[in-house]
């Protein structure tokens, strides 16, 4: 990565996207104020641009955006937005708690700001037209004037039932109305119960809508309710059609002879894998051997899933409808039928399984020689759990002690390159629970990632990288094929600069807020954190800083990663882009053209969305279990950090369990506080005492709400 060639990849993004913030920059301030004549030095000031090369640039795009159409110049020097650009644009709705919400639409430069009252008949995640009305320092304000399509077919919610009169009030605080049911419409629910509700009609925006309960889930409170009615929420299926689960019962398990023979056959090569010691979907394993010349060849294998789930298929369609596998925090709700992720594709001991694979050869030192990518077949030696593996690691003793010792300290030194490289190492954390059989959490403990966990993550790494670099780095004389990229963009400047002084009051220094530079920064500044009070939160404050990662076929490489080609090739068990770069690998490998960008593009934002969804229900399971473990801990006392300051209160974790509750400013009796939006602190009106992140607290538990799933503290 630090070649030439890589550094001049990576500056080529830089400048890239530093005029996209810019042109979006000036695009939002002209948006917001459509009546506004400004020349140049008037959008510098306004966007707080002072240095002098700086503002000529300002101009340079200036009159790049009058040739796109975006500005005009009415007179020499002087411009103002096209009026092109104040039709009706189309967005995402994205409901905050206040009942306002934003509208992400692309080529407007910012989202823009819907007061509540001017949101329409929209719900959250809705597509919608918006009018752009104004704005004030550099927002875009607008009013939504027509839904264009739901973002959700159903809706979650509890029924209230007083007299003839009915209303699911959701469970979302996405949702910010209330659903009137007739009671002719309540499909024989009770009060109280959770429910499933179809919107019917909503012909007036000051009234609730009119719904309709589709489906009684049960009782608030029992495990198997609650964690449907997170999957719900955000749109994601908790069960397979019948007639999916009976095509892939039907599949073809046996291995013919003639399929052999296609083959590269690894199977009386040492192999095994290492997973999480509840994992059922074994998707990759790893192969060792020595070489004739001394060198070592090592397999990447991972479940040929794509030569059972066929373009079109029944199995392809509910693979590229759910495109990955939901991990909620008492199971997971798998991509592909159990028969699939749990046995057929499962790379279990003993069993002959397809794969497809990435073969290296690599000298003893771990420099890697070449590379082969294509159709396998294995039969693994051994299943290890990540905690065996390490005992392997740590006691240098065990099966296959020496092949893990040797790819451990491979992996030790590929991971000291990447960081050298630039790239990120956050650690973040991860909550587990200690569930009883019927799903009630006993405890709440951290996961910690181990050299075990290195090991793999360092040779998935090294496939995906390697599969995507053969593909989109071709030899001089071809062209790069179409082919689906696993992309992080740079961060945005403004976020480093807001992260460096929040940093900063801690004490703590982030040396750079070049996008360019601010890897290493950032690396630097969780050196400083290890082990400090304030680490978890400033790391969250970091990833805040960070562009998310996405699939599509436009690549512009892995910034967090530092790799100019990156993909995601070893999980097709429970991600669809991995099947995707499957078959590509394997149409290439064949002679076959390049493939058809638009419906490649078109999967890879699905997934992407999707994949989102996914992470937003896994988070709501989280929270919920960590509300339900402390409904027994009313009136206890914990200490915490500030994590959170909003107009509305202080968000808390504390220390213990990393449950994060919030503290009602109203409920601080000693003065009258406010929050101060620029300063990011909370402060008393007349007494003067400062609340701001991370500080240290102690709290008492006064509720949980297990419904909005919050809960709720005082200050001791």
């Amino acid at each position: 990565m630090g070649s030439k060639k890589s550094q001049k990849n990576r500056s080529n993004r830089s400048q890239t996207t530093s005029t996209a913030h810019l042109r979006s920059d000036i695009t939002a301030l002209f948006r917001s104020h459509p009546d506004d004549l400004l020349n140049y030095k008037q959008v510098s000031s306004r966007l707080g641009i002072t240095e002098g090369e700086s503002r000529k640039q300002v101009l340079s795009y200036l009159n790049h955006l009058v040739e796109l159409e975006i500005l005009i110049q009415p007179s020499t020097g002087k411009f103002s937005i096209h009026p092109s650009q104040l039709a009706l644009t189309v967005g995402i709705i994205d409901f905050i708690k206040s009942g306002a919400a934003y509208v992400r639409a692309e080529g407007m430069g910012a989202d823009i700001y819907i007061p509540e009252g001017s949101t329409g008949y929209a719900l959250q995640g809705d597509s919608v037209q918006v009018s752009v009305t104004g704005g004030r320092r550099g927002t875009i304000e607008g009013k939504v004037v027509n839904v264009l399509s739901r973002g959700a077919e159903q809706y979650v919610g509890v029924i209230e039932i007083t007299g003839k009169r009915a209303f699911v009030v959701p469970t979302s605080g996405k949702l910010h109305v209330d659903f009137f049911i007739d009671p002719s419409k309540l499909n024989g629910a009770k009060n109280g119960q959770k429910v499933i509700v179809k919107l019917l009609g909503w012909t007036d925006s000051s009234k609730a809508p009119d719904g309709e309960v589709t489906t009684v889930l049960g009782e608030p409170g029992n495990n198997e309710v609650e964690m449907h009615a997170i999957l719900i929420e955000f749109g994601l299926p908790f069960e397979f059609p019948d007639h999916v689960i009976d095509e892939a019962n039907k599949i073809d398990t046996t291995i013919s002879k003639e399929e052999i023979a296609q083959r590269r056959d690894f199977r009386q090569v040492t192999t095994f894998t290492i997973d999480p010691e509840d994992a059922k979907d074994f998707d990759d394993a790893l192969s060792l051997r020595k070489l004739e010349n001394d060198n070592y060849e090592l397999g990447v294998h991972i479940a040929d899933v794509s030569h059972y789930v066929k373009p079109g298929g029944i199995l392809d369609q509910e693979a590229v409808k759910r495109a990955t596998s939901v991990y909620l925090v008492d199971r997971v709700v798998p991509m592909l039928p159990e028969v699939l992720s749990n046995f057929v594709c499962s790379l279990r001991p003993g069993e002959d399984k397809l794969c497809m694979s990435a073969v290296f050869e690599l000298k003893p030192n771990g420099g890697i020689i070449n590379s082969w990518f294509g159709k396998t077949i294995i039969n693994s030696d051994r299943r290890f759990t990540y905690e065996e593996a390490q005992l392997v690691i740590e006691s240098g003793k065990g099966d296959y002690a020496n092949e893990i010792s040797l790819l451990q300290t491979w992996a030790k030194e590929m991971r000291a390159k990447r960081m050298a490289a630039g790239a990120l190492e956050f650690g973040g954390i991860e909550i587990k629970f200690k569930l009883d059989d019927k799903g009630k959490p006993l405890g709440v403990y951290q996961k910690i990632m181990k050299e075990a966990n290195w090991l793999i993550e360092e040779f998935m790494l090294l496939a995906n990288r390697s599969v995507a670099t053969s593909i989109g780095s071709p030899a001089k004389d071809k062209k790069a094929k179409t082919f689906v990229y696993r992309i992080h963009d740079l961060p945005d400047a403004e976020k480093l600069k807001k992260l460096r002084d929040f940093v900063g009051r801690f004490g703590y220094k982030l040396k750079s807020v070049d996008p360019e530079k601010a890897s290493y920064a950032l690396n630097d500044l969780m050196k400083q954190l290890k082990d400090q009070p304030e680490e978890d939160i400033v790391k969250q404050m970091s990833i805040r800083a960070m562009s998310k990662a996405v699939y599509t076929t436009e690549n512009i490489g892995h910034y967090g990663l530092s790799f100019d080609y990156y993909t995601h090739f070893t999980s097709p068990i429970r991600r669809y882009p991995d099947v995707l770069a499957h078959r590509l690998v394997e149409a290439y490998s064949k002679g076959s053209p390049s493939a058809n960008t638009d419906e490649l593009e078109r999967l890879c934002k699905h997934s992407s969305n999707m994949e989102k969804k996914a992470a937003d229900a896994e988070r709501a399971s989280i929270k919920y279990k960590q509300v339900e473990y402390m409904l027994n801990k009313i009136g206890e006392i914990f200490q915490g950090n500030i994590s959170g300051l909003t107009r509305w209160g202080i968000y808390v974790e504390l220390d213990e369990n990393k449950c994060e509750g919030l503290i009602p400013l109203n409920t601080l009796r000693d003065d009258v506080y406010k929050y101060d939006e620029k300063k990011h602190q909370i402060i008393g009106l007349k007494y003067k005492q400062v609340f701001d992140f991370g500080d240290r607290v102690r709290v008492k538990v006064h509720g949980a709400d297990l419904m909005q799933k919050q809960l709720d503290f005082r200050l001791v």
